[in-house]
């Protein structure tokens, strides 16, 4: 079960990684959005608001409208004043030049997720791995030094006898 958990959380991240690296560095056509429209959503002791509008990048070539800025609140814009930001080509929203702290989210979901496989099976893993102690091999020097230290003789040079 907790591997198909690991899988989902997997599943949840790994497509977007580009994108929220991208988010994260702000790394897209830089332009200019104009706020429109102001929606709130009240919950009991926080309000969540976000900023609808148009963006224009500053060489043209993007018009979007209809498109949330990410970070914004009630305060951070005014009706029809542009504000910098970038579009990184995700859906409907832009971001601010200084780019998101979706990332923060993303790198914790993936971190349980290999938590989680690495838990499970690293044992497994281990085991596959050149140099593991499998039977059927000779043993190496650590495990000779680990007999000799117990007393039962194996890894003696021959001609010595234990006890003598």
């Amino acid at each position: 079960m907790l591997s198909l958990m690991a899988g989902f959380l997997l599943f949840l991240t790994v497509p977007n990684l580009g994108t929220v690296v991208r988010a994260a560095r702000a790394d897209g056509a830089p332009g200019v959005f104009v706020p429109r429209t102001l929606a709130c959503i009240t919950h009991p002791g926080h309000e969540s608001c976000v900023w609808t509008g148009d963006f224009r990048s500053d060489d043209g070539a993007v018009r979007r409208s209809d498109v949330e800025i990410y970070g914004s609140d009630r305060y951070t814009h005014q009706a029809g004043q542009p504000v910098r930001a970038v579009d990184i080509g995700s859906g409907g929203r832009v971001y601010g030049p200084g780019g998101s702290n979706e990332w923060v989210f993303s790198a914790l979901l993936l971190a349980v997720a290999l938590g989680l496989l690495w838990f499970l099976h690293a044992g497994s893993l281990r085991r596959l791995l050149p140099g593991s102690s499998r039977p059927g091999l000779a043993p190496g020097p650590e495990d000779a030094a680990r007999s000799e230290a117990a007393g039962d003789g194996v890894g003696q040079h021959s001609g010595e006898r234990a006890g003598r």
